[in-house]
């Protein structure tokens, strides 16, 4: 990847592992994207945070990541705090003319070679009143790489009453191996528009209760093998019965690349409950990431 000018919103990161350590041949990003990477002890591991100026992202604004991970490098890439999406910047007063408040997009395009591996471990998204976000992120993995991909969201700032009560949210993610598209998940959230018949129409907020936080896990790669197996180990356990109120967590696993990687989905009434059984079921990252990065994301 050439070193070159980036346009407002794009970020890039290359990292290479030189034989004895880590090198970032680049890491770059223009606002509001800004892009930081800790100094750390190991020598195959880097961690990059995403963050954003101003504390969260606002109708309009255009993120995109360009990301290449090569010559057996780790890549953890977390965030501080949840990406928080407004209609508008914090502090500003909405016009009073009407007008179509813009789309919040942010995308990510990544590129995983033999030996190498991504974990991409960030905070959830989450989107305020009336906000609009739509979400792209691509893998193009080698057989030989892993990758661990975590995106979840929150129902909004339940302190504050709002829950499920953003405009929309869409996210896709696809990963591809050697070329192959193996993965693609895709949510779309929105109220719908009632269509006059007899049957009023189920509100967002209602169609997603009881649970406040929605999240999915891909897994792929020879380097986080012993968290498929355990997973697909503790899945094949679970009894499903009826229950007179739904559980506070729920989850589920499906199996991909025969059995080499797999989707898990899990949702909670609270976001920490989530965070901390996805602690738990990916324990066993402590042992390639390395305790600081895999408590820098989990704690």
């Amino acid at each position: 990847m050439e070193v070159h000018t980036i346009k407002p919103g794009h970020g890039r990161v290359n990292v290479r592992h030189d034989g004895f350590s880590n090198i970032f041949s680049e890491l770059s990003a223009t606002y509001p994207l800004k892009l930081l990477s800790p100094q750390l002890p190991s020598s195959n591991v880097s961690v990059v945070y995403m963050l954003s100026y101003g504390g969260g992202l606002v109708g309009g604004d255009h993120v995109q990541m360009y990301v290449e991970v090569q010559d057996g490098a780790r890549l953890a890439i977390l965030s501080q705090g949840s990406t928080k999406v407004f209609k508008t910047r914090p502090g500003h007063r909405l016009s009073a003319r009407p007008q179509i408040h813009p789309v919040t997009t942010q995308g990510m395009e990544v590129r995983v070679s033999p030996g190498s591996a991504l974990f991409l471990l960030p905070d959830p998204v989450t989107c305020f009143r009336a906000a609009k976000y739509h979400q792209s992120q691509i893998f193009h993995l080698a057989s030989g790489s892993s990758a661990v991909l975590l995106d979840w969201i929150t129902s909004g700032r339940k302190s504050l009453g709002e829950e499920w009560v953003f405009s929309k949210y869409y996210s896709l993610n696809e990963v591809w191996v050697d070329g192959r598209r193996v993965a693609r998940d895709a949510t779309l959230l929105e109220e719908r528009d009632s269509q006059g018949g007899p049957l009023v129409p189920r509100t967002l907020r209602e169609t997603l209760a009881p649970y406040s936080c929605y999240a999915t896990v891909i897994v792929y790669g020879d380097l986080v093998q012993d968290t498929v197996r355990h997973l697909a180990a503790a899945y094949t356990t679970i009894t499903v019965f009826r229950q007179h109120t739904p559980p506070s967590l729920i989850w589920s696993l499906s199996t991909i690349c025969e059995g080499k990687g797999c989707v898990i989905r899990a949702a909670a009434t609270e976001t920490e409950d989530v965070k901390m059984w996805l602690g738990r079921a990916l324990s066993d990252l402590e042992g390639v990431l390395g305790v600081d990065v895999y408590r820098r994301a989990f704690s």
